[in-house]
């Protein structure tokens, strides 16, 4: 499931989804989330509702999270419900289970640039957000998310490393742009392999 960062649609993470079709993945995007401008824990509510839907009428029973810069926020946090963690075919929640998170320059420290900007939309990934802060206190998932990220980001200069994740930093520079690199998309598809690897 595709989901872009703030002021982006689906059609930001194109390359890698066209990627991850032709390796026969199913790719499905959450057209609620529009350009992003939600807060996280309201976009993670429409992630959760996607994803019952995927359930209930296509019959998927689990999914992997490709995210692109704020979507990584949002992907956590739809991560950290605990009714998504519940295997599928139980009573508990009809909704396809979420088996990891591949974020690709994800802010999950924020941005010290966030509290010089003057849109409330941007002003949520400032290092001191409740919400991040939450998020980042909250570790259990931690082991489930892929942290793809650019030798050089230009929007996030703390890096996109997360603790307890796999960390994949590249050299690479730039934060829109990389995610049509070559180098970025086989991290991608990588990554999306592991993650399905194995029983969940």
């Amino acid at each position: 499931m595709l989901l872009p960062g703030v002021y982006e649609t689906w059609r930001f993470l194109e390359p890698a989804a066209l990627r991850l079709n032709g390796a026969g993945y199913r790719v499905y995007a959450v057209p609620e989330l529009g350009a992003n401008k939600l807060s996280v824990p309201e976009s993670a509510q429409l992630v959760r509702r996607r994803l019952r839907e995927l359930c209930e009428v296509h019959g998927i029973g689990q999914c992997i999270l490709l995210a692109h810069s704020k979507g990584g926020l949002i992907g956590k946090h739809a991560m950290l419900d605990g009714l998504l963690q519940e295997p599928h075919g139980s009573t508990a929640g009809e909704t396809a289970r979420i088996r990891g998170l591949v974020a690709v320059g994800t802010p999950f420290g924020g941005s010290v640039y966030a509290r010089y900007l003057f849109s409330r939309t941007l002003r949520q990934f400032s290092p001191r957000d409740a919400v991040l802060l939450s998020l980042q206190a909250q570790q259990n998932v931690n082991n489930r998310i892929v942290s793809i990220f650019a030798q050089f980001d230009p929007h996030i200069p703390g890096g996109s490393a997360l603790a307890g994740a796999t960390n994949v930093r590249l050299p690479v520079a730039g934060h829109f742009r990389t995610l049509g690199d070559p180098l970025v998309l086989a991290a991608v598809e990588e990554a999306v392999a592991s993650l399905g690897d194995g029983e969940g």
